[in-house]
């Protein structure tokens, strides 16, 4: 394989391609350069700007605080590093829902000042005004339906969604309607595996799931829970691959040590 081949974009096209011949989609977030640079290089499908930066990255409880501006800089930084996966940057709170003129205006703004691929926002028949709107500009967006953290207060718990029939056709009928309007994929987060697996099966677009089941088209991850940077949350849904959390705190006392022992810096480590 050429390298040309191998840094091939990864485009929405390529993701319709993948659902088609049923190769899983691989989807984690980054909001920096440095890790964004290090998720590109060892080959994900999709890096999500995710406004979960409002908790991973300025300690916030819920999503709400982050703003559109805040957005556009780990949008904007998360492009610099990235050559092959296609990024998508979510839509904050308050930047699009009741308003398809202020989404319009919101969207461009993300594709113009990051040069992302697309936008995420979350909602089905409540915001089709304002995917309709930001499709219209030609702008790919991606959906998100089930637990929707934008929306924690009205729910006011992070407990699995659409248990119940009448929110579950919702649910369906919202997908439907979000693939009809043109978004390009559908994020579904903590449904039942069977009814994430449903959606994968009627829609044509990509499903990607978290907390969704294996029945979906793709997966996706924060980060710093999959690394173990944070410890504090631990769904059913999150498979820790590391422990970063006790690898960089063992790192930094390493440190403290040699500085406090005068072992840092030896002769070699002077100039």
């Amino acid at each position: 394989m050429s390298v040309n081949q191998e840094i091939r974009k990864v485009t929405t096209h390529r993701l319709t391609e993948m659902k088609l011949r049923g190769e899983k989609i691989s989807m984690l977030t980054s909001y920096d350069f440095s890790m964004a640079k290090l998720v590109d290089e060892a080959g994900i499908d999709v890096i999500l700007v995710g406004d979960s930066a409002s908790n991973v990255m300025a300690g916030n409880q819920t999503t709400l605080p982050i703003t559109l501006e805040q957005m556009i800089y780990h949008g904007k930084s998360v492009v610099n590093a990235v050559q092959r996966a296609l990024v998508v940057v979510d839509l904050p709170f308050g930047t699009y829902q009741g308003n398809s003129r202020k989404a319009l205006k919101s969207a461009i703004r993300i594709m113009k000042e990051t040069a992302a691929d697309s936008v995420k926002l979350e909602g089905g028949s409540e915001v089709i005004d304002s995917v309709e709107r930001i499709l219209s500009a030609g702008i790919p967006v991606m959906g998100h339906l089930g637990l929707m953290p934008q929306s924690i207060n009205k729910f006011g718990t992070y407990s699995v969604r659409a248990r119940e029939e009448a929110e579950a056709e919702k649910l369906v009928s919202d997908a439907r309607l979000l693939e009809e309007a043109g978004c390009f994929a559908l994020v579904l987060e903590k449904i039942p595996a069977t009814l994430g697996e449903k959606v994968a099966a009627l829609l044509q677009i990509p499903v990607i799931g978290i907390g969704a089941g294996s029945g979906v088209d793709g997966q996706v991850l924060v980060i710093h829970d999959m690394l173990g940077i944070t410890q504090q949350f631990s769904p059913r849904f999150l498979r820790r691959y590391h422990n970063l959390a006790a690898e960089i705190k063992g790192a930094v006392d390493h440190y403290i040590n040699d500085v406090k022992s005068g072992d840092f810096p030896n002769k070699k480590e002077q100039y």
